[in-house]
């Protein structure tokens, strides 16, 4: 199953023209002459040093330039990100408060029966800003330097191995579950308050494996501390090239690609949403930003909103089935 994979490949074939926005001119211009009128918000909705976090910090001093406004990124981490998104989404939709987003926007339906928000209506798609490999690593103490020899492992000592999350219908979670649904294989799982403690307890060898984002992990395989399998993607890692995918390491048409975008309170004028945009485009161009962002496992992306809206709705119908077969209980 290929998830992330298929949406993106249509975003990145499809091209990008980045002219002036005819929304912008005419009666429109006048409205648009003040904004931004006063410092930003960047709302991440998990703790620092994750992906989110990092692609924020990696954005805002270039953006702020662009905007010539200062922009505070306001981490609001806990609940699989859902305390951060319901902040953004009600939020005064002027375009002074946008979110970072990623697969895990469109897992939180399937496995929250409520939601604070509607991940469709409250928010206005900004746009794509990178995409990333996952990455399956193993604690060293685990006697295995392969897929195959894992999947082997598992097989043979059903319940021995233990899989850690950052939570419950994490993406860590589900992308395990998706390996374990494919492969016949069962690991316990672990899951932890986020990614912090998943990466801490695995380096510990209190858990034996994680699929964690490349960005956290590839620190500790540099080092030696963690032993890495495959990443998830359709295609390999720029900044760990070494490493197979998962289909190129036995498992057969596994491909899950990590995304990110930017979203602004729904209601937010389509004439804001495209200034932003241009100015987020100008910034995902910056060869700094690119080469900081790369150095971190993170290809820049460009899209439209329209193009952003799309890659939404897919994953949310592809996650939904991905929870159901897994047999993932809402809560």
């Amino acid at each position: 199953m290929s998830l992330g994979a298929n949406a993106l490949a249509l975003v990145l074939g499809a091209g990008l023209s980045l002219s002036p926005c005819p929304a912008w001119r005419g009666a429109h211009a006048a409205t648009l002459q003040d904004y931004p009128s006063r410092p930003l918000r960047f709302v991440v909705p998990f703790p620092p040093s994750g992906s989110n976090d990092i692609i924020a910090r990696s954005l805002v001093p270039r953006l702020s330039e662009e905007l010539r406004q200062p922009i505070v990124v306001d981490n609001r981490g806990g609940a699989n990100g859902i305390i951060g998104t319901e902040l953004a989404a009600k939020s005064p939709p002027d375009g002074h408060t946008f979110l970072i987003v990623g697969n895990g926007f469109t897992i939180n339906p399937s496995i929250y029966r409520k939601l604070p928000y509607d991940p469709v209506r409250d928010f206005a798609p900004v746009s794509l800003v990178g995409n990333g490999n996952f990455v399956l690593v193993v604690n060293p103490s685990v006697a295995a330097r392969n897929v195959n020899e894992l999947v082997a492992l598992a097989k043979a000592s059903p319940g021995k191995l233990t899989m850690a999350s950052a939570g419950m219908g994490n993406m860590a979670h589900l992308t395990g579950e998706l390996f374990m649904s494919m492969t016949g294989t069962r690991f316990v799982h672990v899951p932890y308050k986020g990614g912090g403690p998943a990466i801490t307890e695995l380096l510990g060898g209190q858990v034996s494996l994680y699929f964690s984002t490349v960005t956290v992990a590839l620190p500790h395989i540099k080092a030696g501390k963690l032993r890495a399998l495959a990443v998830t993607g359709a295609q390999r890692a720029a900044v760990a090239p070494e490493l197979p995918t998962m289909a190129e390491a036995g498992v057969a048409g596994y491909a899950v690609d990590g995304w990110y975008g930017i979203l602004m309170p729904g209601q937010t004028p389509t004439t804001i949403i495209s200034r932003f945009a241009a100015n987020l485009h100008r910034v995902l161009q910056d060869s700094e930003v690119k080469q900081r962002l790369a150095a971190q496992g993170i290809d820049t992306t460009l899209s439209t909103p329209e193009q952003l809206r799309k890659v939404i709705a897919a994953e949310l119908v592809q996650w939904a089935k991905v929870v159901r077969d897994a047999g993932v209980q809402p809560e």
